[in-house]
This record gives structure tokens, C-alpha cells and sequence, in this order.
């Protein structure tokens, strides 16, 4: 069985208790949670949220100027007024550079990868503060909270990154 066909098979399940047709469009807790994409990553469980609670952007590495489109139209169109950043422990984003990266897209695709940053990073803290910063400077970014934390991959727990 192929994974679309196994996903098909628990929507089924899922849409036939399904309850949540009427929650409103804007987040009822008003937060927008940047978070990676790693899979072993579940922002939702990890910080007790429900659907309709809250906005959670993903890419890799959880980086904000990637997510910078996705908290402006959270915050200008739909109400959201808090953010929290979630990075984590033993992150690929750790692992290579945009050289690397680049270097690997030329070899196994043929193309020219130089026009694009990868966002890579080598010290976890530092690029959760640094992604606060991100979205501080912006001018496109309300004044709002903005708390970081890394999810440890082995433990489950959130660890507060103070700045």
C-alpha cells in the first residue's frame, strides 16, 4: 500500500468523527508558532494545542525570514498576537553548509542552486535568537511577545531560550 493510499484510508477515519467544522478562522489563542519541519517534531503536542488554537508555520529549520509572509498575513489579517519560536535538538539545519548544499544540487541535478540560502546554523541558541531578532528588526512584524524555545528530540521537553 502506497503512503497516499494509506493517508486516504485515515482520512476516512478521521472525517467520520470529525467535529471541528465550526471553529473560527482566526486562531482562538491567538499565537503563531514558527516551528521545523522535522518530522519527530509535533508543535501541536508538544505545546498542548488543539485545532483552531493556533497559526504553526513550518519549513526547515523553523527559520522566521522564511516565515516572514505566513506571521505577517497570521497577524495583519487573522489577529495573531504572540509568537513563539520552536527549534530542536539534533537538527539536520546543523549538519551542512549552503556550500555543501549547493555543492550536492550541481552534482546529483545539474542546476545552480548560488541564488539560494539554505539557512543553515551552527549553534542551536544562537539561531533561535537570532530568529527572534529576525522578526524584531522587521517592520512588517507587530510588537508583540516573542519567546524561543528547543524541543530536545529525546525527552519531549521545551527549553526556554533566554536572549
Amino acid at each position: 500500500m502506497s503512503v497516499s493510499s494509506e493517508f486516504e484510508a485515515a482520512n476516512k477515519q478521521y472525517a467520520a468523527t470529525f467535529d471541528k467544522g465550526s471553529l473560527p478562522l482566526p486562531p482562538g489563542r491567538k499565537v503563531a508558532v514558527v516551528a521545523c519541519m522535522d518530522a519527530r517534531l509535533d508543535p501541536a503536542k508538544a505545546l498542548g494545542l488543539s485545532e483552531g488554537d493556533a497559526h504553526v508555520i513550518r519549513n526547515a529549520g523553523g527559520r522566521t525570514i522564511e516565515a516572514l509572509r505566513s506571521v505577517v498575513i497570521s497577524q495583519q489579517l487573522l489577529g495573531t498576537r504572540e509568537i513563539a519560536i520552536v527549534h530542536h535538538t539534533d537538527c539536520g539545519m546543523l549538519t551542512f553548509s549552503d556550500e555543501h548544499l549547493r555543492a550536492k544540487i550541481r552534482a546529483d541535478l545539474g542546476e545552480d542552486a548560488d541564488h539560494i540560502s539554505f539557512l543553515p546554523f551552527g549553534d542551536l541558541e544562537k539561531s533561535v535568537l537570532d530568529d527572534i531578532q529576525t522578526l524584531k528588526k522587521s517592520p512588517l512584524v507587530l510588537d508583540v511577545p516573542i519567546t524561543g524555545y528547543i524541543y530536545d528530540v529525546k525527552t519531549g521537553y521545551i527549553n526556554r531560550v533566554k536572549g
